[in-house]
C-alpha cells in the first residue's frame, strides 16, 4: 500500500484501496449519505494525484458506503455553522473541492463513478466530471441548490448549460431530482447498469479495461421523461428573464409545466435569478479548453457572495436545521430582485479569487 493511501481497516471518512490495477475510493459517511467534508476533499485530491502518476494503477473507481447513495453533497450543517461563526472554512472547502473537480475532469486514466442512489450537489462534482459515469435504477441526482438559497456549483453550471435544449435550465431552476434516464439525457451520466451488477463491474475493473467492462455489463436505459417533455421545456425556458419563464410555464396546457412554475416560485428568488444568469454565462463561454475551470472560478465568486447574503443561511435553516420547510426569502419575489443585485453576485473578489484556469494552463 502506497504511503498516501489510508488503512481501510480503520474508520475514515474516505477510504482508499488497491485491488489489482484498480484504485478504489469509498466515500465513507453512510449516515450522512456520504456528504463531503474538507478532510474528504483534501484526501481525495492527494490520493488521486498520487494515483495519476502511479503506473500500477490503471483505473480509478469512486463509490459510496452504505445503500443510500454515492454522495448527498457538501456537509451543509458544517457550512451553516461556519456562516453563523463568520468563518472562512467554507471558502477553503470550496477551493479544495473545486480543485478536485478540475482534476477529475482532466484525469489521465479512466475514472469510473457509481452514481447509485442519491447523487446531489457535491456528489455530482465527484462523479459527473469523470470518464465513465454509471447510473442505476436507484439513481436520484441533480443540483437542488435553489431550494436552500444557493446556486449550482462544482461545475454544475457548465454541465447543465451544456444539456440538450433547455433541459438543464429546467433542472437547475426547479432543483429536480433526476432518475437515471434523465441524468443520461442531460449529459450527467453515460451508462445504465442495474445496481445488482455493480459489484461485478468493480471486480472486472481490477483486471479489464473500463471501456470493455461497461460495454459488456451496461443495459439500455429507460426512456427519459425530460426528453419527452422537450417541447414545452425548450419553449418556456428559452427566455433569459426568470419572470417570463414562470409566465410561460403557467400559461402552458401541460400540468407538468404549471407545476414547474409553482416549484420555481417557492425557491429563493435571488437564487433563481443568479442561477439563470450563471447558466447563460456558462453557455456563452462555449466549449473552450478551460471552460470548466472558468466556470468553477465563477461559481466560487458567486458562492462567496451568496454566503454573505441572507437566503443561503435561511434556506439551510429551513430545510436542514429546523426543518420547518418555511424559508423567509429576502427579497420575497422574483420581481423584487433587481438586476444590480444579480450582477453583484458575479463581482470580482480581488485577492480572494480562485485561480484554477491559469494553474491548469501552466505547464
Amino acid at each position: 500500500m502506497a504511503p498516501a493511501e489510508m488503512d481501510t481497516a480503520q474508520e475514515h471518512e474516505v477510504l482508499f484501496e488497491r485491488k489489482g490495477g484498480l484504485g478504489v475510493v469509498v466515500l465513507n459517511r453512510p449516515r450522512a449519505v456520504n456528504a463531503l467534508t474538507m478532510g474528504m476533499a483534501e484526501a481525495m485530491l492527494a490520493q488521486l494525484t498520487a494515483w495519476a502518476e502511479d503506473d500500477t494503477v490503471q483505473t480509478v473507481l469512486v463509490r459510496g458506503a452504505g445503500d443510500r447513495g454515492l454522495c448527498a453533497g457538501g456537509d451543509i450543517v458544517a457550512i451553516y455553522h461556519d456562516m453563523l461563526d463568520g468563518g472562512d472554512a467554507t471558502a477553503r472547502f470550496w477551493a479544495t473541492e473545486y480543485r478536485l473537480n478540475s482534476l477529475i475532469s482532466r484525469y489521465p486514466k479512466p475514472y469510473v463513478a457509481f452514481m447509485d442512489g442519491l447523487v446531489l450537489g457535491g456528489g455530482v462534482g465527484v462523479s459527473a466530471h469523470g470518464s465513465h459515469r454509471i447510473v442505476t435504477e436507484r439513481t436520484r441526482t441533480g443540483m437542488p441548490e435553489t431550494t436552500i438559497g444557493f446556486a449550482p456549483d462544482v461545475g454544475g453550471t457548465l454541465l447543465l448549460a451544456s444539456a440538450p435544449g433547455e433541459a438543464g435550465t429546467h433542472a437547475a431552476l426547479t432543483g429536480a431530482h433526476l432518475d437515471a434516464a434523465d441524468a443520461i439525457h442531460l449529459g450527467l451520466a453515460d451508462f445504465f447498469i442495474p445496481s445488482s451488477r455493480l459489484d461485478a463491474v468493480a471486480a472486472a475493473l481490477e483486471r479489464d479495461r473500463a471501456d470493455d467492462v461497461v460495454g459488456r455489463l451496461a443495459s439500455e436505459p429507460p426512456l427519459s421523461p425530460l426528453a419527452a417533455q422537450r417541447g414545452w421545456i425548450d419553449a418556456a425556458y428559452a427566455s433569459d428573464d426568470a419572470e417570463e419563464i414562470v409566465t410561460r410555464l403557467r400559461a402552458h396546457e401541460d400540468p407538468a409545466a404549471r407545476a414547474a412554475a409553482e416549484t420555481i416560485e417557492a425557491k429563493s428568488p435571488t437564487s433563481i435569478k443568479v442561477t439563470l444568469e450563471a447558466l447563460r454565462r456558462a453557455r456563452a463561454r462555449g466549449p473552450i479548453p478551460l471552460a470548466l475551470e472558468e466556470a468553477l472560478e465563477e461559481e466560487y465568486r458567486v458562492g462567496l457572495h451568496l454566503l454573505a447574503g441572507h437566503d443561503f443561511q435561511e434556506g439551510v435553516r429551513a430545510q436542514v436545521i429546523d426543518k420547518d420547510r418555511n424559508p423567509r426569502w429576502e427579497p420575497s419575489t422574483l420581481a423584487d430582485v433587481t438586476r444590480g443585485e444579480v450582477e453583484a453576485c458575479f463581482a470580482p473578489l480581488g485577492d480572494r479569487e480562485l485561480r484554477l484556469a491559469e494553474t491548469v494552463a501552466t505547464p
